[in-house]
């Protein structure tokens, strides 16, 4: 019987394999492959949609919350999407083999460093079933396998999504052990992965802080993760208060479930009484505002009898809320936001909105995230739309990758140095 542990080794070392003759591919034949994949995950729905189906059936009848579940929901008009950010990708430039830093010493070496695939990179992830082709679509055009072990919420998906990426490669010049897709949910998988070092070059967790914290901890391989993503939007007091609405309300909730959503508003008490009635009157009820002392004041049920507001806690302020909750808290200046952003933050994405340009730049300049905006929504922080055809995840850390990880962040270097029988002097 084959174990967990033989499983996962052998899967790895399968992909290990693989990735030797997909480093050395050409783009077209890469290309060919991805369009390949966004063609069946558009012809080859049917079998998805059940799998998925069956997922959500689980799910329910196991009590997940409402956030994840949508997270794991698919349906036709996301799989279109999963299909198009997949030919985005396609046409995206292929890193791999680009040479940059060239240059001529002057004992005639030439010497410069060339883009090279990382080799295999695993993911460990959850709920979400179009992160399994997101990340085969990035590592497969940077000339990378990949591993891939969603959650067991998201099993019978990942499995026909695995499917349709086998069927997918079959015809291609990459090879089918490119792409490796571990449904079964058994712990003993995750264990293993993390001892493989020999075998995968980087694993990226994807899901809650608890999973995040266990593969940082065990992992005897790089890892490029974020934690809880506590997202938080300055309103300034020289602020378009209709852009701030705006702005606002879309980066709550055009969906709430997702990391890139605002979970704490920080409004300058000069803007605050204005801002604040716009807002409780724009929401309603829609969304409960967590607000401090001087907010609460300020939040009349009166002229609101609708709004839904409760009095924030400590540990209100460090909570990713992925529902439709925001905490609100008043300060006096910019200074006090961003001292309240480095304290409780998590460096994922943070935004201002102001007319001054002065206090734009000092904040893009202090505040210490992988995103900040000026006058934008949070929820652009994605790596499809940034440009990247999607992302592998979202580091906030510093080293390798920050921010959303797409083709290059999984490409390495090495140097390389053209000589004409140069030999180094005594």
């Amino acid at each position: 019987m084959t174990t967990a542990i033989s499983l996962v080794r052998e899967r790895a070392a399968l992909a290990r394999a693989a990735s030797k003759r997909l480093a050395t591919l050409s783009t077209g034949a890469k290309n060919e492959a991805l369009n390949r994949i966004a063609e069946l995950l558009e012809t080859r729905q049917e079998p998805i949609l059940e799998a998925n189906a069956r997922d959500l059936a689980d799910g329910r009848e196991a009590g997940l919350d409402p956030y994840f579940l949508e997270r794991l929901t698919l349906g036709p008009d996301r799989l279109r999407a999963i299909a198009a950010d997949t030919r985005t990708v396609a046409m995206l430039p292929d890193p791999v083999g680009e040479v940059f830093d060239s240059r001529t010493l002057p004992n005639g070496l030439v010497i410069g460093r060339r883009r090279v695939p990382l080799g295999v990179i695993a993911a460990i992830y959850e709920s979400r079933p179009n992160v399994t082709i997101d990340i085969a679509a990035l590592a497969l055009k940077s000339g990378n396998a990949s591993l891939l072990r969603g959650g067991k919420e998201a099993r019978y998906s990942n499995a026909a999504l695995g499917q349709v990426i086998r069927e997918a490669l079959a015809p291609t010049e990459v090879p089918d052990d490119a792409v490796q897709v571990v449904s079964d949910p058994d712990r003993a998988h995750v264990d293993e992965l993390l001892k493989a070092h020999d075998l995968i070059d980087l694993i990226v967790p994807r899901g809650g802080a608890g999973l995040i914290e266990y593969v940082r901890q065990n992992a005897t391989m790089p890892v490029v993760a974020h934690g809880d993503a506590i997202v938080q939007i300055y309103v300034d007091e020289f602020v378009d208060l209709e852009l701030a609405i705006s702005v606002v309300d879309n980066a709550k909730t055009r969906r709430y479930s997702i990391c890139n959503a605002v979970d704490t508003l920080l409004v300058h008490a000069l803007i605050a009484p204005a801002f604040l009635d716009r807002l409780a009157g724009h929401w309603g009820d829609k969304v409960t505002l967590i607000a401090d002392a001087r907010a609460a004041a300020l939040l009349s049920k009166e002229r609101h009898p609708s709004i839904s507001v409760e009095r924030a806690t400590e540990q209100d302020w460090s909570t990713e809320h992925l529902a439709l909750r925001v905490g609100v808290r008043v300060v006096d200046s910019l200074d006090e936001a961003m001292a309240h952003i480095d304290q409780y933050g998590s460096h994922h994405s943070d935004a201002i909105l102001t007319e001054n340009y002065t206090r734009a730049m000092r904040f893009v300049d202090e505040v210490d995230s992988a995103a900040v905006y000026v006058n934008a929504s949070t929820q652009f922080t994605d790596g499809a739309q940034f440009g990247l055809g999607a992302e592998v995840g979202i580091s906030t850390q510093k080293m390798h990758a920050r921010g959303p990880m797409g083709l290059r962040e999984l490409t390495s270097y090495k140097w390389t140095i053209f000589g004409k029988g140069q030999v180094r002097p005594l």
